[in-house]
C-alpha cells in the first residue's frame, strides 16, 4: 500500500467523486468505532446502499492500493482521505457577512477538522461590527485586504447579500485570496487562477420543492385554478 504522506493528486478526479468521498469517509469512520479493521469496497458500497464498482473507482482515483479480496486496513483508508482532501492540514480563511447564515457557518466547529478554520469575520453594518460572534470579532469590511495580505490567508467565505458578493469577491481577490467559498445567491466572476465554489441553497431548496410537489397532490386552488370551482 502506498505511504499514507505520499501526494496522490497527479490528475482531476470527476466532481461527483470527490462529493461522494466525505460520504464514505463518515461511514469509514462510523465502522472505526464500532471495531472494524478492514474494508472493502463491497463492504463500504453495501452500507451506503451504493454500486461496488462506482466505490470502488472512487477509492482508487485517490490513488490508494488495496489488496486483492481484502481490501483497505480500515485506520489507514480513513488517514488516507483525510490527506487527499487535505482535511490534515487546515487552512485559515476568512468570513464576509456575519447575519443569520455567516453567524451559523462562524459557529460550526467541524470546519476545524475538515481543513478549513475561519479565523475572522468582516461586515459593512455598523451595527454587526465590534460584535463578536463564536469568539471571532466582527472587523470593518475595509480592513479585509490588509488582513488577508499580512496572514497569507488563502480562502474567502462569501455569505453576503446578492448584491454585495461580486465587490466583496473583488476584494477578496485584492487580498490574496486564493479559493472562494459563495454562499450569495448570485453569480460572480473571478480571475484565473482563483478556485470558486459556489453553494446555492436556492438550487437545493427548489430540488427539494420539486420532488415534494410530485409527491402530494395539489388541489385546482393550490394550482392557481380557483377559477375552475366557478365554471
Amino acid at each position: 500500500m502506498k505511504q499514507i504522506g505520499s501526494n496522490p493528486r497527479t490528475h482531476l478526479i470527476p466532481e461527483a467523486s470527490l462529493r461522494r468521498l466525505p460520504i464514505y469517509y463518515r461511514s469509514l469512520q462510523e465502522m472505526k468505532v464500532a471495531g472494524v479493521s478492514q474494508v472493502s469496497c463491497a463492504d463500504l458500497a453495501r452500507v451506503l446502499g451504493l454500486d461496488p464498482t462506482q466505490v470502488r473507482k472512487d477509492i482508487e482515483m485517490t490513488g490508494i492500493v488495496g489488496k486483492p479480496r481484502v481490501g483497505y486496513l480500515l485506520g489507514e483508508l480513513v488517514l488516507w482521505i483525510e490527506n487527499f482532501l487535505g482535511w490534515n492540514r487546515p487552512k485559515e480563511a476568512v468570513l464576509v457577512g456575519a447575519g443569520s447564515l455567516g453567524s451559523a457557518l462562524l459557529g460550526y466547529e467541524k470546519f476545524r477538522s475538515h481543513g478549513m478554520q475561519i479565523v475572522a469575520a468582516f461586515d459593512i453594518d455598523p451595527e454587526k461590527i465590534g460584535q463578536r460572534i463564536h469568539g471571532r470579532e466582527v472587523q470593518p469590511l475595509m480592513f479585509l485586504p490588509d488582513f488577508v495580505r499580512q496572514r497569507k490567508t488563502p480562502v474567502g467565505v462569501i455569505a453576503t447579500p446578492a448584491a454585495a458578493a461580486q465587490p466583496v469577491t473583488d476584494l477578496m481577490v485584492a487580498g490574496g485570496i486564493r479559493a472562494i467559498w459563495n454562499f450569495a445567491p448570485a453569480h460572480i466572476q473571478v480571475p484565473e487562477g482563483v478556485i470558486l465554489q459556489n453553494e446555492d441553497l436556492y438550487h437545493s431548496l427548489a430540488s427539494l420543492s420539486f420532488k415534494l410537489e410530485t409527491k402530494m397532490p395539489v388541489t385546482p386552488a393550490e394550482n392557481g385554478n380557483s377559477y375552475a370551482e366557478d365554471n
